[in-house]
């Protein structure tokens, strides 16, 4: 025996390769939690840039395949990309202007109403008073109410209406950019498909379930808007129109928009014709934005979205704290850029879209076998042969 193997004989058996080395699984996920708070704080602080362009991205992606239809049908691309920005910015001005009238007409509507709030609160105090409850808190309360200082507070509104047209005038910037740009992104999918076909799949899926929610949502608001504003305009409720404006807004915002669209002129028919006309109101919102909004409209978003109620819930109250008001609106749209981001793009990450989603998609492979992340159609194997997951190979036996 030579001096080699006598030397390999004395070690012993060798011993196994151990896995290499990796941090812990609890110090990863503490340092993806701190990594997250990080973003939060960043996105929180730069959140008067982040809203106004997201929107401007959102705006981009539901019209762009108008512009499609455009250059199917031979109009030059410089001729198509402006169409497309000059109907947006009609659409932006014009909801901008109709605004600010509504908020002039309020300002000047509020002091009209002072002396049927003071009534209001009197009678109240008497209400109270049959059941021998003590009013005194709520008297102090009449007499430090001043409808003055409201009036003054709406001015005030009016005065930061006013300061957002900076951010109106960065939004139609940005959009007149993102519309010329827009001609590229196919290209650059491509590209990315190339190197990283998961990244792209995902965000084609952003792109197509953004836009399948936005263009049903933006129509049944359109109805809930036109619905609202005649009813109230029957009932004699001013600035009825108003009213239905804010009720197509809050239409984009999930689980309570009806709440905050039917607050404002709830409270005006409290003033105007006493609780019998704000319970008509709230009865008639109730009626009109149940049927639309919730036996219509869900019917047509199918799964587009593909989140439960309890996420699109919790996300709404996360995203209006992190970005404001326009977080609200955009709720939807920013969980499923997130979604696409850190989810969809992750073929490991599939228990957490069965997390988020309302109906989650059971991936099932023939014979019991785990599924693939992306199965690949093949044609139906013949007599004798099973589908394995590389394609079809002969059967073996069991």
């Amino acid at each position: 025996m030579t001096e080699t193997a006598r030397a390999t004989a004395g070690a012993g058996p060798a011993k196994p390769a151990g896995p290499p080395w990796a941090l812990p699984r609890g110090l990863i996920i503490l340092l993806g939690i701190a990594s997250l708070v990080v973003a939060v704080a960043g996105i929180r602080a730069t959140a008067w840039l982040i809203g106004p362009a997201f929107l401007a991205l959102i705006i981009v992606i539901a019209v762009t395949p108008l512009q499609d239809w455009m250059l199917r049908r031979g109009l030059p691309r410089w001729l198509s990309v402006l169409a497309l920005v000059v109907g947006v910015y009609a659409i932006l001005l014009g909801i901008a202007t109709i605004m600010l009238i509504s908020i002039a007409r309020l300002g000047g509507l509020v002091p009209q109403y002072a002396s049927q709030a003071d009534a209001l609160l009197r009678s109240l105090e008497g209400l109270l008073g049959t059941f021998n409850v003590s009013t005194d808190e709520l008297r102090a309360a009449l007499q430090s109410v001043n409808w003055g200082r409201i009036a003054g507070l709406v001015a005030a509104m009016l005065a930061g209406v006013a300061g957002l047209m900076s951010n109106l005038v960065f939004l139609l910037a940005l959009l007149l950019f993102l519309s010329v740009e827009a001609n590229g992104v196919g290209s650059r999918l491509e590209s990315i498909a190339s190197d990283r076909p998961e990244i792209a799949a995902a965000l084609g899926d952003f792109a197509r379930g953004t836009r399948s929610y936005l263009v049903v949502t933006t129509i049944f608001g359109l109805i809930v808007a036109v619905l609202d504003s005649v009813a109230l305009a029957i009932m004699g409720i001013p600035l009825a129109v108003t009213w239905g404006l804010l009720s197509f807004i809050t239409n984009y915002i999930p689980n309570i928009g009806f709440i905050l669209g039917v607050i404002p002129p709830a409270l005006i028919g409290l003033l105007q014709g006493g609780p019998g006309l704000m319970i008509t109101v709230i009865v008639v919102y109730s009626v009109l934005n149940f049927v639309v909004q919730s036996l219509i409209q869900p019917r047509f978003i199918g799964d587009s979205v593909g989140l439960s109620v309890t996420v699109t819930f919790l996300t709404l109250f996360f995203w209006a704290w992190l970005i404001g008001p326009l977080g609200a609106i955009l709720a939807i749209p920013l969980t499923l850029l997130a979604k696409a981001l850190l989810v969809d793009v992750d073929p490991g990450a599939s228990w957490a879209d069965a997390l988020l989603r309302d109906r989650p998609v059971r991936r099932t492979a023939p014979n019991d076998t785990p599924a693939p992340d992306v199965v690949e159609a093949t044609p139906a194997p013949a007599v004798g042969q099973v589908a394995g997951v590389d394609g079809v190979r002969p059967n073996d036996g069991p």
